[in-house]
């Protein structure tokens, strides 16, 4: 493969669409369609790493069933080959590398059970078993294709307590890998390696995604595929909204708001590295391939749509700051934002009231701290008097409407509330973010999907 090829593509392919062996027979017919040069990104087999997850504590609470669940993992494991790999020396071949990796694991479980705890790390290597699996037999199933260890060219490095993506190495070791590798190259997502120590680390839930945007970016691909079990974006979920459909384009921005405020649809530090080097990513359908999808690029051709589609989040809570000095306070909305940073507490919305109040919504399980280090922050105001109450609402809901558009809307955010109070819903709180792209709302759970339905067939137009 040679990173200056002239048509290269991405490929991701979630749990679902290596679940079953229909589903893994769908992503080799895809890949093997593919013009050009092709990096298959795969997760694990759908449900194995949850699997994974549960063995890990039957063995730290002592409980024997964890043999049982590691005998079920090899047996499905196996069927798996048996079914979709016709090649009878690679069946060989991959149920010796299959015996191998569960004895490992085996290994890992049979400490964790003596010991009754999970030592550092060590959930990281047992988790990374389901991609290096899934993608052995991936690779395997493809006609002509390899396999490149995601564990040597996705390195990370603990900053603040947390794995972090060593950039400049994995980009160095992505372009040395992929020199020689052959056209079609199939790559485990999600899991990585520290770069001092060489101990496993991963890419948190949702990250094969993640793998396969650094590969994009990395070998400057033309394109980035994101398959899923859905058709792409929708305007809502069909769940609760049972008019929503596929959205054909988002902008970056729009996606990540969509994101933020509650779609699954992918794992959001997938779009930074893409973005960056403006590679359009495309949500596809592994069930449904011939439906267009959605397409992610720099800008998007609304022709008059200023919404594009609408999010919802439920478990949040409304923090009301209130005083009539509040304007006086010098960078009242920056010391919130700063110090609820600090307390690895991201904030949801935050809007400024001319009455003397300020709301800041975060989620609920944040909500005790945050009000605490907000107390800590404005001590001295609260002493003098300029900030007069703290008031705190929980297991509330929020909904956001979003579109590039938004923007240049200026009477969009007096609309929809009095939109939603003409049919006896009262808007807690309405804040628009610092992207601009979209206007988020707070309203009690039980209206949630009344105010749901009502924004997105009232806002929400088809191209």
């Amino acid at each position: 493969m040679s990173v200056e090829s002239l048509i290269m593509k991405v490929l991701k392919f979630g749990g679902t669409s290596v679940g079953t062996v229909g589903s893994i027979l769908n992503l080799k017919k895809i890949v093997e369609a593919v013009e050009g040069d092709a990096v298959v990104v795969v997760s694990a087999l759908g449900g194995i790493t949850d699997r994974l997850l549960l063995t890990a504590n039957l063995a730290v609470e002592g409980n024997e069933r964890y043999r049982d669940e590691i005998d079920a993992m090899v047996a499905r494991h196996s069927d798996m080959i048996n079914m979709v790999v016709r090649d009878s020396a690679k069946r060989l071949a991959l149920h010796d590398i299959l015996d191998r990796h569960f004895e490992d694991m085996t290994i890992l479980y049979d400490k964790v059970y003596n010991e009754r705890r999970i030592q550092k790390g060590m959930q990281d290597a047992i988790v990374s078993y389901g991609e290096r699996l899934s993608s052995r037999i991936t690779a395997a199933m493809i006609d002509g294709a390899g396999w490149i260890d995601s564990m040597k060219i996705i390195k990370t490095e603990t900053k603040k307590g947390r794995n972090m993506l060593d950039t400049a190495e994995t980009e160095r070791l992505i372009k040395e890998a992929f020199k020689d590798a052959p056209r079609i190259t199939v790559v485990p997502g999600f899991i990585s390696t520290d770069t001092e120590t060489g101990s496993v680390t991963n890419l948190g839930r949702g990250g094969s995604d993640y793998t396969a945007a650094i590969i994009a970016a990395a070998l400057g691909a033309d394109s980035l595929e994101i398959w899923t079990d859905v058709n792409g974006f929708l305007t809502a979920d069909p769940r609760v909204v049972p008019t929503a459909f596929t959205i054909p384009e988002l902008s970056y921005d729009e996606a990540m708001e969509l994101c933020n405020f509650g779609a699954k649809v992918i794992y959001p530090p997938t779009l930074y590295p893409v973005c960056n080097k403006n590679i359009p990513i495309k949500v596809k359908n592994t069930f449904n391939p011939d439906d267009p999808g959605t397409t992610i690029t720099q800008k998007t051709n609304n022709k008059g749509r200023v919404a594009k589609g609408i999010s919802n989040m439920k478990g949040v809570t409304l923090i009301q700051i209130g005083g009539e000095a509040l304007s006086s306070v010098f960078g009242i909305n920056r010391r919130i934002f700063n110090r609820l940073a600090d307390h690895g507490i991201s904030v949801i919305t935050l809007s400024q009231w001319p009455e003397g109040r300020i709301s800041v919504c975060v989620n609920d399980a944040d909500s005790a701290e945050a009000v605490h280090a907000i107390e800590q922050e404005f001590a001295k105001e609260i002493e003098s008097g300029d900030i007069k109450s703290i008031k705190v609402r929980s297991q509330l809901a929020s909904i956001a409407v979003i579109g590039e558009d938004i923007r240049e809307a200026a009477t969009m955010r007096k609309r929809i509330p009095e939109l939603l109070a003409r049919e006896g819903i009262e808007v807690l709180s309405v804040a628009q973010t610092t992207s601009s792209t979209n206007i988020a709302l707070i309203v009690e759970p039980g209206f949630l999907l009344q105010a749901l339905n009502i924004v997105h067939n009232t806002l929400i137009e088809k191209p």
